[in-house]
């Protein structure tokens, strides 16, 4: 469901309010019984053939009220989940386009927060609120109009009392805005800190940092408490003020009707029913009062939402990328993460076409952000990259990622099966297909004395698998992409000695084909043998050539390998 309006209410919902509206109207000729029998009881004259037609009245009202309050409740609430699934499609397509540099850890708390909580807050708005606003609401005037026509002074009274929302709601929406947007931010912080400390238990109980100990989670947790409660407390006296006042008006309308009742100019029975009338008004009026309070409160997560929908996108032409030639340039390429503290300054290189190039240097000298910006899950602040001679410039990141195949040294795996973790990477390959490039990925053995082989479930994020297993995994969606450009980063980095020669031997049957291959190794015995290697440091290219010739240079990758031969020996 595809929709330039996220918020574009169902018909459903319409017809779901509509029908709440008219059951809250029926309930008021309830009234009307009531005060037909008590008049009927007052002037003597009451017979059974007249209690028979009033009960059977109300007994249709009863009916014709369950039927609309039935239908309106489910349609309500159908319309009311088909927006909010629109909403939450909306959303998960927009995530799609949001550039990877919005995406930090505070930032992806109040993504979770919005696509969640949010979501969920809206749709009660529409779902219960709504229609119970607008119903409380009809009620309230038709009641409002039913004392005016008993005994006009008392309808005045009553709406005047009802002018108090107007205070009431202007106090209350400013407690909202103040406290309410403080509390959802809090709230987005606290779904991040809990994200993190769910992510990072492992280690938190390694250090004993785990349960209320860890004082990050603990006082996020408490912030959210303490506004909580500020919430709460500054919108209690509100509501509770308005509802004394409310109920005033029933000793004031009792005083203001005594008079004419008792100089016989107004009947017994309609100074009873406006006596009744304000306690009816004030429990309604409370009740719309909590109501609006609530939705005005829920509405700051539809701002929440129209945040995230007014996000900026990642700019580019869909047109697809297609170049004869597969090498990457970069010219005079600059990157900063954060503004101010430039990554890459002015960056200048070429991996040859079909060739493997291998990118070496210190931590964090910018290696893994050159894979970034291959790849556009970031874009150049200056300069420009190209692939096959075409700048990658305006070019949306998908069509460029359609030529690239990546193993990084962090792997990420669905919570699904073996097979269908490996088929993401071409959905429409064969189940042959699969299990091919599994075999070539060095992992067809220890998938096949899995329980269920290729249909073994491998949990969230492959926590069943080893870190090799899962590693190999990653190369054999490589090898099933089989795309012309392939980026390796780090791919042994943190294994065992036995994972590393299974891991090696899986890209050294995914090298085979002639590919355009930029590889960052930590370990310079594994790329000695590229055709080129770049060293990288501070953000710039400060030797690049074959194993032999930096050597011959005596620079900075010679006393790299002397310094990595002097640990192994």
């Amino acid at each position: 469901m595809k929709t330039d309006n996220p918020f574009k209410k169902d018909v459903r919902f319409g017809i779901g309010v509509a029908f709440t509206v008219l059951e809250g109207l029926l309930s008021a000729s309830v009234y009307m019984a009531i005060y037909l029998l008590i008049r009927m009881l007052l002037q003597g004259n009451i017979t059974v053939n007249g209690l028979n037609q009033l009960t059977l009245f109300i007994v249709g009202i009863f009916i014709v009220r369950l039927v609309a309050y039935g239908f309106g409740y489910t349609q309500g609430q159908i319309g009311g989940g088909a927006v909010s699934r629109q909403i939450r499609l909306y959303l998960g397509d927009k995530f799609k386009k949001i550039p990877l540099s919005r995406f930090t850890q505070g930032q992806v708390g109040q993504y979770v927060n919005t696509m969640t909580s949010d979501v969920s807050n809206y749709e009660q708005v529409l779902t219960h609120k709504t229609g119970n606003l607008v119903k409380n609401i009809s009620l309230s005037v038709m009641l409002l109009l039913f004392v005016c026509a008993l005994y006009l002074p008392a309808g005045l009274i009553l709406a005047a009392v009802s002018l108090l929302f107007i205070p009431n709601m202007w106090l209350s929406f400013r407690i909202v805005k103040k406290y309410g947007t403080a509390r959802n931010t809090i709230c987005a912080e606290a779904v991040s800190s809990i994200v993190e400390y769910i992510t990072g238990i492992q280690t938190l109980r390694a250090y004993n940092m785990s349960g209320t100990k860890n004082k990050a989670t603990t006082n996020t947790l408490k912030d959210y408490s303490n506004i909580s409660y500020k919430y709460e407390a500054m919108g209690i006296p509100v509501a509770f003020t308005f509802n004394i006042l409310t109920w005033l008006s029933l000793p004031v309308v009792m005083l203001i009707a005594a008079k004419p009742w008792l100089a016989g100019s107004l009947a017994s029975v309609d100074y009873l029913m406006v006596c009744m009338m304000p306690m009816l008004l004030a429990k309604m009026y409370m009740a719309i009062s909590v109501d609006l309070f609530g939705y005005k409160n829920m509405m700051i997560s539809k701002h929440k939402i129209q945040t995230v929908v007014n996000e900026p996108e990642e700019q580019g032409s869909s047109a697809v990328f297609t170049t004869q030639a597969h090498d990457i340039s970069f010219e005079q390429v600059r990157f900063s993460y954060v503004q101010g503290e430039p990554v890459l300054k002015g960056m200048s290189f070429i991996a040859p076409d079909q060739k493997l190039t291998a990118i070496v240097g210190d931590s964090g000298s910018g290696k893994s952000t050159i894979l970034n910006l291959i790849s556009k899950y970031y874009e150049a602040d200056d300069g420009t990259i190209s692939i096959g001679g075409k700048a990658t410039t305006g070019v949306a990141a998908e069509r460029i990622l359609e030529q690239i195949s990546m193993v990084d040294q962090d792997v990420f795996l669905f919570d699904d099966t073996v097979r269908e973790n490996i088929r993401h990477a071409r959905p429409d390959a064969t189940d042959d297909e699969i299990e091919a490039a599994c075999k070539e990925a060095n992992c067809d053995g220890f998938i096949r004395r899995m329980d269920k082989g290729y249909d073994t479930p491998i949990g969230e994020n492959g926590n069943l698998l080893s870190g090799g297993e899962r590693q190999r995994l990653s190369i054999a969606r490589a090898i099933l992409k089989n795309s012309p450009i392939l980026l390796l980063d780090e791919a042994t980095a943190s294994l065992d000695i036995e994972n590393e020669l299974a891991v090696k031997q899986a890209i050294a049957n995914l090298l085979k084909d002639k590919k355009t291959v930029v590889m960052i190794a930590h370990t310079l015995s594994i790329v000695k043998n590229a055709d080129q290697i770049l060293v990288v440091a501070g953000g710039i290219i400060v030797e690049n050539g074959t194993h032999e010739e930096l050597l011959k240079k005596n620079g900075k990758y010679a006393a790299m390998w002397n310094a990595e031969h002097k640990l192994s020996a």
